[in-house]
């Protein structure tokens, strides 16, 4: 999928492919993308989650993931890569 634009895009599951894992966070979960010095990026706000999944998404050095409501997939990322805290994830394509 392309760019999702600046209008938050609300679901109620993300599923996050880090590496060989995927993890599974519920419930109130917002994406949206964000324009900032000529660049685009996207914000993933998460809901409260196991912290241990937390410890393992921070660990990872790429993933990529799907944010659904119900059955259907609203946004689907392409592969990102980590970076340190505070910096931004890039795309890889």
């Amino acid at each position: 999928m392309t760019f999702p634009g600046a209008r938050p895009i609300h679901g109620d599951t993300v599923h996050i492919s880090a590496g060989t894992t995927l993890l599974v966070f519920t419930g109130s979960i917002t994406c949206q993308g964000v324009l900032e010095g000529g660049r685009s990026f996207v914000e993933l706000t998460l809901s409260d989650a196991d912290p241990e999944q937390r410890r393992l998404l921070e660990r990872s050095t790429n993933y990529q993931w799907d944010l659904r409501r119900g059955d259907g997939i609203l946004y689907s990322s392409p592969c990102l890569a980590c970076t340190p805290p505070g910096g931004r994830a890039t795309d890889h394509w």
